[in-house]
């Protein structure tokens, strides 16, 4: 046992080269870029597959099913009415009581309601609503084809010669499109409604005073900015949460990371459309 241990001790240990610092910052930025570099193909890739599919249906050379569009329409609105109520109407609470507190201090409080309808016609109506549907619709597209990519089934359809854009993708995109605009116009409503409860009650102001100060200042752009940008919400949410589905892979944690996947890149675009739309809007002054 001596003899081993002296033999041991006397042989040198050998010398490890150094490893590049493959951690290094400029490595790290380096594989971040293409990251996102691949990530803005795929959906620029797939956002023109889509394009096109629209325009076979224009031209009536599609194979959507309109059965499957009006099902997913369904999910997308009247399934989706009761969290779009109560969160707008916190949404236009909180607004209107930021706002109170504020204006009280310069004695400004008439310009509450013009504060809330602003707010919610052009920013937070859609946005929410938005941010709602990623979390809800999108999820749920992904799963959808996640679950049917897992089973073979996109295969199958491949197979038989139906594209899965067509028969798919193109129904539940053109469903939330639709969809976003309509629940945007709602939560505007409701949000405009919250911010009046507050305003009557911690400011004096009567339902006359609140919507006379609302209906003034506020123009057609305000809102019409918040329905493009409600229209523009919709093609991201449709457009992110079934190309995820599709890119699913094979394992059994695949449905759950395209899922997630997919709330994560829709609420990434969202916010970054939004803020493009308001740049742009800024630029041309509407």
């Amino acid at each position: 046992l001596a003899r081993l241990v002296s033999l041991s001790q006397a042989v040198p240990e050998e010398e490890t080269e150094g490893e590049p610092e493959a951690s290094s910052v400029l490595a790290q930025l380096g594989r971040w870029g293409m990251e996102v570099y691949e990530e803005t193909l795929n959906v620029v890739t797939f956002t023109g597959q889509t394009v096109q599919s629209v325009g076979a249906l224009l031209t009536g050379r599609s194979q959507m099913r309109w059965r499957t569009f009006g099902i997913a329409l369904q999910s997308s609105t009247t399934s989706a009415l009761a969290i779009v109520t109560i969160i707008s109407l916190l949404v236009g609470l909180i607004i209107s009581f930021l706002g109170a507190v504020v204006l009280r201090r310069f004695g400004a409080d008439y310009f509450v309601s013009y504060l809330v309808s602003y707010g919610m016609l052009r920013e937070m109506g859609a946005l929410m609503t938005a941010i709602i549907m990623t979390g809800r619709t999108g999820a749920a597209f992904a799963a959808e084809l996640g679950s049917m990519k897992v089973g073979e089934e996109i295969d199958a359809l491949e197979t038989f010669g139906i594209s899965p854009i067509d028969f798919l993708v193109t129904p539940r995109v053109l469903a939330v499109i639709l969809a976003l605009p309509l629940l945007t116009i709602y939560a505007d409503v409701l949000g405009i409604l919250g911010g009046m409860s507050v305003a009557v009650t911690m400011l004096d102001l009567s339902v006359t005073q609140f919507f006379t100060g609302l209906l003034e200042p506020v123009v057609l752009s305000d809102a019409l900015v918040g329905l493009f940008k409600a229209v523009v919400y919709g093609s991201i949410i449709g457009v992110a949460g079934c190309m995820r589905g599709l890119q699913t892979g094979d394992d059994a944690s695949a449905v759950g990371n395209a899922t997630t996947s997919a709330v994560v890149t829709g609420i990434i675009l969202i916010v970054l459309a939004n803020a493009v739309i308001d740049w742009g809007a800024a630029l041309l002054q509407v």
